[in-house]
């Protein structure tokens, strides 16, 4: 802490996510990995103002344009963009795999551009040959990604949206998409980017989202019969040791419970295995979920779970949105960070506010008391079952008009030569 304090090369900021909750070291670390990997690249000249467009051009630029959780989110979001307003860009330099997902992405954009090949320069004097007004970053610092191209400047607007859950620290992205959960008024100084503020919550989703009709059974998933099934299907970097100590403290007060985790490589659940024994929990007790080819199997089969437990400070985000919609209540402890507050938005957004904890205590103990009365989780299982029906959460055309919303003024900002400012929607 000390050493990124004191602006050292100490981590790259992903990794920190989920390790510390704290906002101004998520900065600090983002701002001295920018500088040292990413800073402002002047091979290209300064981008003018752009004579107005009949309509604004928006580009998202990812690694993910298949079957990946981005995607999985975003897919309609590109479909149904108002293409009176705006034409809607993708720049892929992730492989093509020809999946169903990339497909529907090529066919739902109005020009697929494929760059992987293309060098990062080649690539923002692409961009920029365009007059891209927009151009969204849906990866920040996770794999793949390519930071360059922003660093040189792709459009005159520069956006971090959805795929990484924190500030990039460079001057040259000028908005993050947030909600008023992740980051509250008092916490904009530790983004570098101006706050877009969505009314909801700020991940998109997809309505076309398909849940299977195959029908699993405890059995068939080597679940027991009986007993509270907790579950947590996030990767197992998620899991720090206070998470899982918790876990472990909540299974030995609930007898014949389980914890349900998601499929790992084999030192991982290895090692949750021996820490499980180190606090006297049968390694029986945890259950590992194999990876399952079809998402629409897996949206079924997560149906099996009583409770879904978040982890912190690198909450559930996709997997909460899954959770969720097929009725599975989420269970979360928000932090300060936004990747320790997705999933207090998400719930928020279904209205479900008592699923929220403030210290791990009170987390332990609801976790305890909705496994131990059945009546209490069967009514917030109920209430969850009407609030999805008018939630806005997996209302994608709503989201989009709202996301539209921000562009808007973002554009109409740079065309009156105006800095970006936050933006309330």
């Amino acid at each position: 802490k000390n050493k990124i304090l004191n602006n050292e090369r100490v981590i790259v900021p992903f990794p920190l996510l989920a390790i510390i909750d704290d906002p101004e070291l998520h900065k600090n670390a983002a701002q001295i990995y920018i500088d040292d990997k990413y800073p402002v690249n002047l091979d290209l000249p300064k981008i003018g103002l752009y004579s107005r467009h009949k309509k604004i051009r928006i580009g998202y630029f990812s690694p993910d344009f298949r079957v990946h959780p981005v995607a999985n989110l975003t897919a309609e979001l590109y479909e149904i963009h108002d293409r009176s307003k705006f034409e809607v860009y993708a720049f892929s330099f992730g492989p093509d795999t020809g999946d169903e997902m990339n497909l529907r992405i090529k066919a739902g954009v109005d020009y697929f551009h494929d760059v992987r090949t293309m060098s990062h320069k080649e690539v923002a004097s692409l961009s920029r040959s365009l007059e891209l007004d927009i151009a969204i970053d849906l990866g920040g610092f996770t794999q793949d990604t390519r930071t360059e191209i922003f660093a040189m400047q792709a459009a005159p607007i520069q956006v971090n949206y959805l795929g990484y859950s924190s500030t990039m620290g460079a001057d040259y992205m000028n908005y993050i998409i947030a909600d008023k959960t992740l980051i509250p008024e008092n916490k904009q100084k530790y983004y570098s980017e101006k706050i877009v503020y969505l009314p909801d919550s700020f991940m998109v989703n997809d309505t076309k989202n398909k849940i299977s009709k195959r029908v699993f059974t405890r059995q068939e998933v080597g679940l027991p019969e009986k007993g509270f099934v907790f579950s947590c299907f996030n990767h197992h970097y998620k899991i720090t040791p206070s998470v899982f100590e918790s876990w472990m403290r909540i299974l030995t007060k609930v007898d014949e419970s389980v914890l349900w985790l998601s499929d790992g490589n084999t030192t991982g659940i290895d090692n949750l295995k021996k820490e499980a024994r180190k606090n006297n929990i049968d390694e029986s007790r945890l259950i590992i979920a194999p990876r399952l080819d079809l998402r629409e199997d897996h949206l079924n089969r997560i149906k099996l779970a009583d409770l879904f437990l978040d982890t912190l400070p690198y909450n559930a985000h996709a997997t909460t949105s899954d959770a969720l919609q097929v009725g599975l209540p989420v269970l979360t402890q928000i932090g300060e960070s936004f990747a320790s507050r997705v999933a207090a938005s998400l719930i928020n957004s279904v209205d479900m506010p008592e699923l929220i904890t403030e210290s791990q205590k009170e987390y332990e103990e609801l976790a305890i008391e909705l496994a131990t009365s059945p009546d209490k989780l069967n009514a917030i299982k109920d209430k969850l079952q009407v609030k999805l029906i008018s939630s806005p959460l997996y209302n994608t055309p709503l989201y989009t008009k709202h996301l539209e919303a921000a562009y808007l003024v973002m554009y109409e900002r740079y065309q009156e030569r105006l800095e970006p400012d936050h933006i309330y929607v």
